[in-house]
C-alpha cells in the first residue's frame, strides 16, 4: 500500500476514471466527486485519514447522514460515489482493502412510474396541431418517444445517419456511449418521413446540427426543456390528468410491451439497461394493474359481504 499523499490528485484521477473507462457522464461523474468530498471533511473533522478509515468509520459517515435528513435514496446514491472511490483506490494499489464491502446501503421504497395508457397516448397525439409548422415535428418526436422507449437525452441527440428506416431499427446512443440497436414501429417510421419530407428536408441547419434528426425552428437541435414542455403542453390538452414528462412516455412503452407478452429480457436491451433489476420494475406496474382490474371487475367484489383478497 503507498500512502496518499495529494488526495486531489487522487480525485483527478478518480475523476478521470470515471469519465474514461467506466463511461459516466460529466455530470454523474462529477456527482460522485463530491460525495467524495462528503466524506473527506467527515473524516478529517475525525483526524482519519481516507486511506485508513475503517468500516465504522464509514458508518458512523452514514449515521450522519441520517441525522441531518438526508433522505434514504440520496443516502444509496452517496454510498454507491464512496464505495466507487474505495474500489478505485484498492485498484490503484492505494488500499490492500476495501472498507466499504461490509457497508450497508439503506433499503428504498420501490417507486412506481407513472404510466399512460394507450387512449391518453392516442388523445395526446390528436390534441397535436397539425395546421402549424411544428405539427409534423412534434408528432413524430412522440410516436419515436412512445415507439422506441427513448430517454430524452436519446431523442434530442437522434440522427439522420443513426436512423436505418428501411431496416425498422435506429442506432441509438445510450448512457455510458453505449449503442444499442431499437427496433422502430411502422407508425414512427411513417411520422418521422413525414416530418423528413414536408419540414426537415426545408431547414437549413445551424453548424453542428446538420445530423440531428429534430430540429428547432432555428435549425439547431432542440433542448431537452423544450421537450418537456411539447409533452406537457400536449398532455393538458389532452385532457390527461397525470404529472407525466418525457419519460413517462418510455415507461408506457416498457409497461405495454410487457403486458403484450413481450420478454423481460428483450425489454431490459431495447431500454437499454445494465442490469435485469431495473427493468423489472415494469413486471410489479403489471402485477398491480392486474391486480386493480380484477378489484374492479371480478363479480365477488361487488358483493358486500364477499371480497377478493387475494395478492398477485
Amino acid at each position: 500500500m503507498r500512502d496518499i499523499i495529494d488526495i486531489s490528485d487522487v480525485k483527478m484521477r478518480f475523476l478521470a476514471h470515471l469519465t474514461l473507462e467506466k463511461g459516466m457522464s460529466q455530470n454523474t461523474a462529477v456527482a460522485y466527486s463530491d460525495d467524495v468530498d462528503k466524506l473527506i471533511h467527515y473524516l478529517a473533522d475525525a483526524g482519519v485519514g481516507i486511506e485508513r478509515a475503517t468500516t465504522d468509520d464509514l458508518e458512523g459517515f452514514v449515521c450522519i447522514l441520517q441525522d441531518v435528513g438526508i433522505q434514504p435514496r440520496s443516502q444509496a446514491r452517496i454510498i454507491s460515489g464512496v464505495k466507487s472511490f474505495y474500489k478505485f483506490l484498492r485498484m490503484e494499489h492505494y488500499m490492500y482493502t476495501d472498507p466499504t464491502e461490509l457497508l450497508l446501503t439503506p433499503k428504498i421504497g420501490r417507486h412506481l412510474p407513472e404510466v399512460l395508457t394507450i387512449t391518453e397516448i392516442d388523445a395526446m397525439i390528436d390534441a397535436i396541431d397539425m395546421s402549424k409548422a411544428e405539427g409534423q415535428r412534434n408528432r413524430a418526436i412522440i410516436e419515436t418517444l412512445y415507439g422506441c422507449g427513448l430517454r430524452v437525452s436519446e431523442l434530442v441527440t437522434l440522427k439522420l445517419s443513426q436512423l436505418y428506416l428501411d431496416e425498422h431499427y435506429v442506432l441509438i446512443q445510450g448512457k455510458g456511449n453505449k449503442q444499442r440497436v431499437v427496433p422502430i414501429s411502422p407508425v414512427a417510421i411513417e411520422q418521422i418521413n413525414l416530418y423528413l419530407e414536408q419540414t426537415r428536408s426545408r431547414q437549413v441547419a445551424q453548424r453542428g446540427s446538420e445530423d440531428i434528426l429534430f430540429l428547432n425552428r432555428r435549425g439547431a437541435m432542440l433542448t431537452r426543456q423544450m421537450i418537456f414542455h411539447i409533452v406537457k403542453q400536449l398532455c393538458e390538452l389532452a385532457g390527461v390528468r397525470k404529472v407525466i414528462s418525457p419519460h413517462t412516455l418510455r415507461h408506457s412503452f416498457a409497461t405495454h410491451l410487457l403486458e403484450g407478452g413481450a420478454n423481460l429480457r428483450a425489454i431490459q436491451q431495447m431500454l437499454g439497461h445494465e442490469s435485469i433489476t431495473t427493468t423489472e420494475i415494469y413486471v410489479h406496474i403489471d402485477r398491480t394493474r392486474l391486480r386493480d382490474e380484477i378489484l374492479q371487475h371480478h363479480p365477488r367484489n361487488n358483493h358486500p359481504t364477499e371480497q377478493l383478497k387475494t395478492e398477485i
